[in-house]
């Protein structure tokens, strides 16, 4: 209980200190198109259905096989050590799949911004 107390007490003294400093040193108030927070309620630029170029879903799904390699390659360092040469070649195999698809992707364009 006297920890909840302290806790609190200390929460009270530091928001007094942090309202009291900012009236302290800068208490003056801004105009309204200062205090409007960024790009929060503004007219949006285009419309929300916008069309995108199918290049921009490529490299995203290239984006992700590449962060799943990752995510498989992390588990497959520590069971490496113990599964030896079996490890190896299932990290091999995909790999070697995950290339083939860059590979393709390379092929397609998708690396090429125009």
């Amino acid at each position: 209980m006297t920890t909840l107390l302290a806790v609190l007490g200390l929460t009270g003294l530091s928001l007094a200190l942090v309202l009291g400093s900012r009236k302290a040193l800068g208490g003056h108030d801004s105009p309204w198109p200062q205090r409007a927070p960024f790009l929060g309620g503004g007219s949006p630029a285009t419309h929300a259905w916008q069309r995108y170029h199918v290049r921009f879903y490529t490299m995203t799904l290239v984006f992700i096989a590449f962060e799943m390699e990752m995510m498989f390659m992390y588990p497959w360092a520590v069971v490496f050590v113990e599964e030896g040469l079996k490890a190896l070649a299932e990290m091999g195999m995909f790999l070697a799949i995950l290339s083939i698809g860059i590979l393709y992707g390379w092929r397609e364009g998708v690396f090429r911004w125009q």
